[in-house]
């Protein structure tokens, strides 16, 4: 008898990031030879941790505008700062005639939004956020691209904090070692502003 031979499968790899051809759309090319007709995709890319990026592309089949623009948008990944479970401050972007507002919100509200600016939200991977769409444009190219400059706009929290992160007190120790008139000084640099008793004269 013939002995049965069993061909494993090849493993399906793990997507890095999670794809969503955002717009589709047929355009036209007027040259002195006729209409030459290709696609235009919109591709966005994001991890769901931190990382998105956007592209646009064109091709003469449906298949090769996405994985052109799937390209252009690997190239093109920002990071978010996520801070307490949604982004660190509120923000207000402009781009042409599009216009975006991102405010933070507090843990277990989700994702407050529609359209191409829910779909960059979802795929950064800011777990809560409340947004909003301020412009009258339909245009979701225009909408996503401000939404990109939007989280491109967060500063690093992280610095920001170290920053502004209040100097150590000097002890009191060293205050008392300072000459009489310098003491009243140092303690009000420090914001004690005790009073420094100084020796009378006999």
């Amino acid at each position: 008898m013939k002995k049965k031979s069993f061909k494993r499968k090849p493993r399906e790899e793990k997507q890095e990031f999670d794809r969503n051809i955002l717009d589709l759309a047929r355009v036209t090319r007027v040259t002195k030879g006729g209409k030459q007709l290709s696609f235009r995709a919109c591709v966005v890319l994001g991890d769901r941790a931190g990382r998105v990026g956007m592209g646009l592309a064109k091709g003469k089949d449906v298949q090769i505008a996405v994985d052109k623009a799937a390209k252009q948008a690997k190239k093109k990944l920002i990071n978010v700062p996520i801070v307490n479970d949604t982004i660190a401050h509120p923000i207000e972007m402009k781009f042409k005639a599009a216009k975006v507002l991102l405010r933070p919100a507090p843990t277990g509200s989700g994702i407050i939004a529609g359209g191409a600016l829910r779909v960059i939200l979802e795929l950064s991977g800011v777990p809560n956020v409340s947004a909003k769409i301020l412009s009258k444009t339909k245009n979701k190219v225009s909408v996503a691209n401000a939404a990109i400059e939007a989280l491109r706009g967060f500063k690093n929290y992280e610095k920001l904090v170290a920053q502004n992160k209040p100097k150590r007190p000097v002890a009191e120790d060293k205050i008392k070692n300072i000459k009489k008139p310098f003491r009243k000084k140092m303690a009000d640099k420090i914001g004690e502003r005790k009073i420094v008793k100084t020796d009378k004269k006999k």
